[in-house]
């Protein structure tokens, strides 16, 4: 079995000149149950397939599975999806030996900007650049499978000082 551990934050300061790489990510999701996701997303031009089960630990440590398949295959199943499409431009910072990917989202969940870390055991130690806010891991509001359905437009007001 494969888990993913990985940190969330917010995003406070510029770090796009930081950047090694971009892509746009359109995903959907064709199950989003609570603890139990099926995801299609479409990066660039490939496809992807993936499955996620419940978070432990705080949100911090869940079972994730991702099979690349082929882009028409992505294109029919984001048909099926359930409604509310997550469109994002996705940022990859690498720092002191971590890879940030930080999210730029778009349409409902304009003027979001998240920041996830993976790593390799739950309290692996890691250095924070200057553009890490508040650490959101756990905090439901920001899983993307919850964005598309209560998007950040509709709670931003909520976590305004979070951002100062």
């Amino acid at each position: 079995m494969h888990f993913e551990i990985e940190r969330k934050f917010l995003v406070k300061g510029p770090f796009k000149e930081l950047a090694s790489s971009s892509s746009r990510i359109m995903q959907g999701y064709i199950s989003s149950m609570k603890g139990r996701t099926v995801r299609v997303r479409i990066r660039d031009e490939k496809g992807y397939l993936t499955i996620k089960g419940p978070s432990d630990q705080g949100g911090l440590v869940r079972y994730e599975f991702e099979k690349e398949i082929s882009l028409q295959d992505a294109r029919d199943l984001m048909k099926i999806c359930e409604p509310g499409i997550i469109d994002k431009t996705r940022y990859l910072v690498p720092y002191e030996g971590h890879i940030f990917e930080v999210d730029e989202f778009y349409g409902e969940n304009e003027g979001l900007i998240l920041a996830e870390v993976e790593l390799k055991a739950p309290d692996e130690p890691f250095e924070r650049p200057a553009f890490l806010g508040r650490e959101v891991t756990g905090d439901r509001r920001f899983y993307n499978s919850c964005m598309r359905v209560h998007p950040y437009s509709q709670w931003k007001e909520d976590i305004r000082e979070w951002l100062e």
